[in-house]
């Protein structure tokens, strides 16, 4: 069933549904000015460019990608792997190529494609760098491939003439509406959570910053907290349709950018507000930036668009329509797993969870040999740098893969296979912290799964008006610790102090 069929009812007489079909496939591929497609091309160029100059500068490249032991990666992408040596430099250094070449729309599809391939592999090589914002990029790019964004003010226009068009299908558009619509949309309904709603963890994390000039006493107060959460909450379910609506148009575009322009004060989160700044013009007329940048409008000449074949649009709208269900679908994926992804991680990537947990932890793994009954606690620092530590210490899944690799790793250095049992302790949301996995299971022996993991301990902590404060180095002092025989027999003769892992504003965009 394609994208035109979806918006008329079944239970249509046949003339009426064919009627309505024609209608849509007419509104999918009338033509609409290509200045905003232009413009987009443009944008997104320029901030990937940008992404990966600030990326080789700012020395990430080593840190995440060469310096780590081991990778997190994403089930079934085992496969994926960094390059060798000073691969990786290589790497984005052609992806600054082929970002430039989206810039000026120079062998536009050439770049972006080795842009969009370029940006899936970083993506999938560490789990543990995961943020919205890059898979909303690999997104974006993967969609430029298809998209005729060189017809107009590119290299490529300039240098062949049976490219320049000053109009696209309307469906094109409206493809990049609806992925930028998206992430705000699916993350307002995963703000509809009863943490969110108390203002937690994001009045904890504003009261971090009420060093702030003029803003810092009101960030503070204690209902600051609650005022930002709901509002942040309504402004993602909100304002497509108010950019979409030409009397709340502007009134939304100022409230988007205030939003996101305080999000890259409080947070600090890189691209992402700019990108979102400058995407939300795309709710604007298609015909914007030709008449704010040139003072003009489209000729009717200038507005025809070369015939299609039926069987091309066809296939266009089966492909669209697979695209769109995936992006609606997937991110519901979460709806399948018992315990909430706050807690347990599962569903939480691609489906636009953000800021929505803050988690302290208390991390051990007890290894012990069954033949000779020897055992001990792992150093995690001596495999791991910080950024891992701190992201694997939230998520069952990578504490698992872990497991997988402490494994491997010993049975690779002859001491045959060892038992290797974890201890997670957590506080989410600044609650009493408590067990996140179950302490008494030889993970070694668990496999990986997309299915939900009855080992993942429910939450019954409840929410505190006071979050937990207790230092992580005094937890056992407070919180009864389990220790099952099988975890400390023999007893090691120097247990390791839980790691600590700093609150870093868990936003993750």
């Amino acid at each position: 069933m394609s994208i035109a069929e979806t918006h008329c009812p079944r239970d249509m007489p046949p003339a009426v549904a064919s009627s309505c079909n024609k209608d849509c496939r007419a509104w999918l591929f009338a033509p609409v000015d290509i200045a905003s497609l232009v413009y987009f091309r443009i944008l997104f160029g320029a901030i990937m460019v940008y992404h990966v100059v600030s990326t080789i500068k700012s020395g990430w490249i080593d840190q995440l990608y060469i310096r780590p032991v081991m990778h997190f990666t994403y089930p079934g992408f085992g496969w994926v792997h960094p390059w060798p040596g000073s691969g990786m430099y290589w790497h984005f250094g052609v992806m600054g190529v082929a970002a430039t070449g989206i810039l000026l729309g120079a062998f536009y599809r050439l770049s972006a494609l080795v842009f969009a391939v370029g940006m899936a592999h970083v993506f999938l090589i560490e789990k543990a760098f995961y943020l919205n914002h890059y898979y909303l990029i690999v997104l974006l790019s993967g969609l430029l491939v298809f998209l005729p964004a060189h017809h107009a003010l590119s290299v490529d226009a300039w240098l062949r003439s049976s490219l320049r068009s000053q109009v696209v299908p309307a469906w094109t558009l409206w493809l990049l509406r609806l992925q930028i619509g998206i992430p705000y949309f699916y993350g307002g309904l995963a703000k509809l959570d009863s943490d969110w709603l108390q203002g937690y963890p994001l009045g904890m994390w504003l009261k971090r910053r009420s060093d702030l000039p003029w803003v810092g006493a009101s960030l503070a107060h204690e209902y600051a907290g609650i005022a930002f959460a709901w509002g942040g909450m309504l402004l993602d379910l909100l304002i497509v349709p108010l950019l979409l609506w030409k009397r709340t148009r502007w009134p939304a575009l100022a409230v988007g950018v205030l939003f996101h322009l305080m999000n890259s004060v409080l947070f600090e989160i890189g691209i992402f507000p700019w990108l979102m700044i400058g995407a939300t013009l795309l709710f604007f007329p298609p015909d914007w930036p030709r008449r704010f940048f040139l003072r003009s409008r489209l000729t009717p000449e200038a507005g025809l668009l070369q015939p299609v074949s039926p069987s091309r649009q066809n296939m266009t709208l089966g492909l669209l329509g697979v695209y769109v269900v995936w992006q609606l679908l997937f991110p519901f994926r979460g709806l399948f797993y018992t315990q909430p992804a706050t807690w347990s991680e599962e569903g939480h990537h691609f489906a636009w969870h953000m800021m929505l947990r803050e988690k302290d932890v208390g991390l051990r793994f007890y290894i012990r040999d069954p033949r000779s009954g020897e055992g001990g606690v792992a150093n995690l620092r001596t495999f791991l740098t910080s950024r891992q530590l701190s992201r694997m210490s939230k998520d069952s899944d990578m504490i698992l893969t872990f497991v997988h690799f402490l494994r491997d790793h010993f049975r690779a250095h002859g001491k045959g296979t060892l038992q290797i049992r974890v201890l997670a302790l957590v506080s989410l949301n600044g609650r009493r912290p408590q067990l996140m996995m179950d302490p008494g299971l030889d993970y070694a022996r668990v496999e990986r799964t997309w299915f939900p993991q009855p080992w993942i301990l429910p939450l019954t902590e409840p929410l505190r008006r006071e979050p937990w404060t207790v230092p992580l180095e005094e937890w056992e002092q407070h919180v009864a610790v389990p220790s099952p025989e099988e975890m400390i027999q023999p007893a090691p003769r120097q247990v390791d102090p839980f790691f600590l892992v700093t609150p870093t504003e868990d936003a993750t965009f």
